[in-house]
């Protein structure tokens, strides 16, 4: 399948990243934080899967998670920002939390959109039989990752087996409403390129997804998002080893696009460590970079919406959700 813009091959050292910070000033850009929309969770480090692509490092073997008192306080939290509207529940697999549902129901009692971001296979796991009847009868949208529509490109980033069960949750998930037309249960896709390349066109991957996919296995969905690999954690290890990060990061530089700068989702975003300590976004927590320049956490805060007024820390990975036409936790962000 299409991959997109390929970095070449990398045959000498680059000269050192510029800056992300300098970049904006060359484009004349400021990103200051906006209102507040999504608060962002990440759960859990422990997922079944152990993917290639994984900024989080998730696996079997990973125990961190937030606690019942963590889970406590963002419940109280929630109706402490005005502008806020959606609740993204990730990890690892968030579903492998032992208070997965407790939060999520809690979010739609507060009238939040709730999104599961969903490996799939997790619904075949222990304990895991009715966790797609529990979120259709909550109303939760799933996000849902296929990182390619044949089973050798899926299995090769993600394991063995994981393109059959990730079809057949797809298919139990059609069964229960999501993603079908005048359903008010959205089930969206999310794709990533298998190497160090740039998504192709997003409009473009999502009709060749939905042709596929119906053809071939009946499966019907919402949207398709096209994400960027971020080059750190896992994917980082893997241009290292393989001598391709400058070319990567040359090529996330070379494809830097000042208006999808302007629309990364941490302006309007704050994400919530297992641990509980806040930032500006999924990316930052596993670089451990604070909000704002120093670590804060939910119980030093009065209101979620005190986020608003501390900067952005940007770093040389925010080149990957600014190459090309933007990556973020909604899909690209310009057309």
């Amino acid at each position: 399948m299409n991959t997109g813009f390929a970095a070449p091959e990398a045959t000498a050292i680059a000269a050192p990243v510029m800056p992300f910070p300098r970049m904006l000033e060359r484009h004349a850009l400021s990103l200051p934080r906006t209102p507040l929309e999504i608060l962002q969770v990440n759960l859990t480090a422990r997922c079944n899967l152990a993917c290639t692509h994984c900024h989080v490092e998730s696996g079997p073997k990973r125990e961190e998670a937030l606690d019942e008192r963590g889970i406590e306080r963002l419940i109280e939290l929630m109706s402490t920002a005005a502008s806020l509207h959606t609740l993204d529940l990730t990890g690892g697999a968030p579903e492998m939390h032992p208070q997965f549902r407790h939060l999520a129901a809690a979010g739609r009692a507060h009238g939040l959109k709730v999104i599961d971001r969903c490996n799939l296979t997790v619904l075949f796991e222990p304990g895991q039989d009715d966790t797609a009847e529990f979120l259709a009868a909550h109303g939760i949208a799933v996000v849902a990752s296929l990182p390619c529509y044949s089973s050798a490109n899926v299995e090769k980033q993600r394991g063995k087996g994981v393109f059959a069960q990730s079809i057949e949750a797809l298919q139990q998930l059609n069964a229960l409403g999501y993603g079908r037309e005048g359903s008010a249960l959205e089930l969206d896709l999310v794709y990533n390129p298998g190497g160090p390349s740039l998504p192709p066109a997003q409009a473009a991957l999502e009709a060749d997804y939905r042709r596929r996919l119906a053809d071939d296995f009946g499966i019907v969905f919402n949207r398709l998002f096209t994400l960027a690999n971020m080059p750190i954690k896992r994917f980082l290890h893997a241009l290292e080893r393989d001598g391709r990060l400058d070319a990567y990061m040359q090529l996330l530089i070379d494809h830097f696009n000042p208006r999808a700068a302007e629309g990364v989702m941490c302006r309007n975003l704050v994400s919530v460590g297992w641990d509980g300590a806040l930032y500006d976004c999924d990316f930052n927590q596993m670089l451990t970079l604070p909000a704002g320049g120093r670590r804060t956490t939910l119980w030093e805060i009065a209101r979620l919406d005190d986020i608003e007024q501390r900067p952005i820390a940007f770093g040389r990975h925010c080149y990957a959700c600014t190459a090309g036409s933007g990556s973020s936790c909604g899909g690209a962000l310009t057309g």
